[in-house]
C-alpha cells in the first residue's frame, strides 16, 4: 500500500480550482476529495526513484472553505488519524475579497521537538500554532517564500550525520549536499516538521529560489561560475539543485492552465521514469540560462504578483552585467505594464532587495566598477575578492539593472490608470526594514531608451506609492556583525563613506534617492500585507518565546501604506 512521504502542499488556488502537491512512497494514483464537493486525481511521476503528483482540483465554489482529504490508490492518507491540527482546507477567493499576503525568506529547518533552538522560534512554526489554535482567526491567503527554503550548503547536525552514513565527508563537497537524493532529505527535514507540514497543507504558497537553495553566492560573477565548473562535484550539485527545485518548488507555482501547457511536466509524465527528461531540462538551464524561465505571475483579484528569478537569469559578462537576461527583462516589463488599470497593487517579488542601506548599495556599485576595470587590473582582482567575500551581489551590483528596474517601477506606477502601490518584496539580508524612494523634481528626461527596452523619456516621480519591503529571516541566525554592519550601513556616516566609494570607482550616482522609513528589525519574522481595493496595510510580526516556554507572534509594527 502506498504511503504519503511528504505533503500535501496546497499550492495554486483561484475561485474554482486548486493544485495539491504530494510525494508518495511508490507509484500510485493520488486523489484529493473536498467535503464541499470538487476534487481531482493524478498518477504519480517518477524522478530518481521518488514518486510525485500535482493534483488539479476542480469543481470548487468561489468564496468557500472546503476541508479536503488525500487518498493514494483509494486509501486515505491525509489528514493523519491522530492529528492535533484542524482539517486542511482549500479556501477559494470571491470577487472583491480582501487579499492577505504573508512573506519572508531564509528558513533553516527547526530542530527536532524537544531540542533547544539556537536561533529562536521559527516564525512559520509560530504562525501555524496560532492558526491551529484559532481556526476562525484572520489568516494569510497566500505565503510568498522568497528564497532559501532549504540550505544545501549549511546542513544541520542531524543531516551531517545522515550524510556521513552515505559517503566520506572528507571528500568534496563535504557536509554540503551532493546529489538529488541528498536534496530530498533537506526537503523532508524542512517540511515534515508537523507545524510546517500542516501550514503548507492549508495555506497556498508561492516560492522562488535564492542562493542557498543551491550554494552561497550562486552566480555572483563570471569568474565564480568558471571556478565552480572546474570542480569535480559542481555539475551534479547544480543539476540536482535545479531538478529538486523544479519538483519541490517550481511546479506548484504554475496554474492548472500553465501546467497543462508545460512541456517539461508533460515529458516527465509521459514515461515511467522522468529522471532523464528532467535532468536534460536542468542541464539546459545550467548551460544556457536564457533557455529556461523560472519567473511567474499570479493574480489575486486586483493584486498582481510578479515573482522574479534574480539568480539563474543573470548575465555575468563583466562589461554587460545584468540581473536579468533580455528575455526575463522583457517578461518583467510586459507583465508589469499589461492592461493598465486592471490591478490596484503591483507586487514584485525578488529574493534580493532593490533598495539597500546606502553604504551597502554604494559598496556593491563600487565593486562592480572595479571588476569592470575602471581602476585597472589590480583593483579588478580586489573587487572580485571583495564581491565574493562580502556577498556584494544585489541589484546595486548590477547598476544598469538597478536603473532599468527603477525606470520600470516609475513607468508602471505613473498615469491616470496607475495602481495605488508598487511594492518590491525581498528577503536575503537577515533583517527587516521599509525603504521609500524619492524621485527629484528636477530629474532630467532620458534621451535614449533603456537597455531593458524602456522608452526614451521614461517617467520620473510615479503617482503610485513605491516601497521596498524587506523581511528576512523566517528562521535563521542573526550574528552581531550583521546587526552592527546594517545599522552602520543606514547611518549618515555610512552614507558619506559610500559616496567616497562611488567617486573612487568613477561610478554614476543612482537616479533616485531613498530613505529607511521603519526598522531595522532583527529576529525571526514575517510581514503581512492586507490589500482591499486601493488600500494597503502592512504588519510585521516577530516570533518571541514567552516566559511559559511557548512561542508566539508579536506585532512589531503596523502601518497604512495607502489609504
Amino acid at each position: 500500500m502506498p504511503g504519503l512521504r511528504l505533503g500535501p502542499l496546497l499550492r495554486y488556488v483561484d475561485g474554482s480550482s486548486a493544485t495539491v502537491w504530494v510525494e508518495a512512497s511508490r507509484p500510485c494514483v493520488a486523489e484529493v476529495r473536498c467535503a464541499g464537493g470538487g476534487g481531482g486525481e493524478a498518477r504519480t511521476f517518477q524522478i530518481a526513484g521518488h514518486h510525485y503528483a500535482l493534483v488539479t482540483v476542480t469543481g470548487l465554489t468561489p468564496g468557500t472553505a472546503s476541508a479536503y482529504e488525500v487518498l493514494l490508490d483509494g486509501t486515505p492518507v491525509w489528514p493523519e488519524p491522530d492529528s492535533v491540527f484542524p482539517p486542511s482546507e482549500i479556501r477559494t477567493p470571491a470577487e472583491g475579497d480582501t487579499v492577505r499576503i504573508a512573506f519572508g525568506s531564509c528558513r533553516w529547518a527547526s530542530p527536532p521537538s524537544g531540542e533547544p533552538d539556537p536561533v529562536g522560534p521559527d516564525a512559520l512554526d509560530t504562525l501555524a500554532d496560532r492558526l491551529a489554535a484559532e481556526p476562525g482567526a484572520e489568516r494569510p491567503d497566500v505565503l510568498l517564500l522568497l528564497g532559501d527554503q532549504v540550505y544545501a550548503d549549511e546542513t544541520s547536525k542531524a543531516t551531517r550525520q545522515w550524510l556521513a552514513a552515505r559517503r566520506n565527508l572528507s571528500d568534496p563537497p563535504g557536509a554540503q549536499v551532493a546529489d538529488y537524493e541528498e536534496y530530498t532529505h533537506l526537503y523532508y527535514e524542512s517540511w515534515l516538521d508537523p507545524e510546517i507540514r500542516w501550514l503548507l497543507s492549508t495555506v497556498p504558497s508561492c516560492m522562488i529560489f535564492d542562493d542557498h537553495d543551491v550554494i552561497d553566492d550562486w552566480n555572483t560573477s563570471e569568474s565564480w561560475v568558471a571556478d565552480m565548473r572546474a570542480t569535480p562535484w559542481w555539475r551534479e550539485r547544480i543539476l540536482s539543485g535545479l531538478m529538486s527545485y523544479w519538483v519541490y518548488q517550481h511546479l506548484g507555482n504554475l496554474s492548472p492552465t500553465e501546467l497543462a501547457a508545460d512541456p517539461v511536466h508533460t515529458a516527465v509524465r509521459a514515461t515511467p521514469d522522468g529522471t532523464d527528461a528532467l535532468r536534460a531540462h536542468a542541464a539546459r538551464a545550467e548551460q544556457d540560462a536564457a533557455s529556461v524561465s523560472w519567473s511567474y505571475r499570479r493574480d489575486f483579484g486586483r493584486v498582481r504578483v510578479l515573482m522574479l528569478d534574480s539568480r539563474a537569469a543573470r548575465v555575468l559578462d563583466e562589461q554587460n552585467r545584468s540581473m536579468l537576461d533580455p528575455g526575463e527583462a522583457e517578461w518583467l516589463r510586459t507583465q508589469s505594464l499589461d492592461t493598465p488599470g486592471s490591478y490596484d497593487h503591483l507586487l514584485i517579488g525578488t529574493s534580493l532587495p532593490w533598495l539597500l542601506p546606502h553604504l551597502v548599495h554604494d559598496a556593491e556599485s563600487w565593486s562592480a566598477a572595479l571588476c569592470r576595470g575602471e581602476r585597472g587590473d589590480r583593483w579588478a582582482r580586489f573587487g572580485e575578492k571583495l564581491r565574493r567575500g562580502a556577498d556584494l551581489e544585489h541589484w546595486a551590483a548590477f547598476p544598469s539593472s538597478f536603473e532599468s528596474l527603477t525606470r520600470l517601477i516609475a513607468e508602471a506606477g505613473s498615469g491616470a490608470e496607475a495602481p495605488a502601490s508598487v511594492l518590491v518584496l525581498s528577503g536575503d539580508v537577515h533583517h527587516a526594514y521599509i525603504a521609500e524612494p524619492s524621485w527629484p523634481d528636477d530629474r532630467p528626461d532620458r534621451s535614449a531608451a533603456g537597455s531593458d527596452g524602456s522608452p526614451a523619456g521614461a517617467p520620473g516621480k510615479p503617482d503610485a506609492r513605491v516601497l521596498q519591503l524587506t523581511c528576512s529571516p523566517v528562521h535563521n541566525s542573526i550574528p552581531l556583525s550583521i546587526k552592527l554592519g546594517f545599522r552602520f550601513g543606514w547611518s549618515r556616516t555610512g552614507r558619506v563613506l559610500g559616496r567616497w566609494f562611488g567617486r573612487h570607482g568613477h561610478g554614476a550616482r543612482p537616479s533616485i534617492d531613498w530613505r529607511r522609513t521603519d526598522g531595522p528589525w532583527f529576529g525571526n519574522h514575517l510581514m503581512t500585507l492586507t490589500l482591499h481595493g486601493r488600500s494597503a496595510r502592512l504588519r510585521l510580526d516577530r516570533a518571541r518565546m514567552r516566559r511559559d516556554g511557548k512561542a508566539r507572534l508579536e506585532t512589531a509594527t503596523e502601518s497604512v501604506l495607502t489609504p
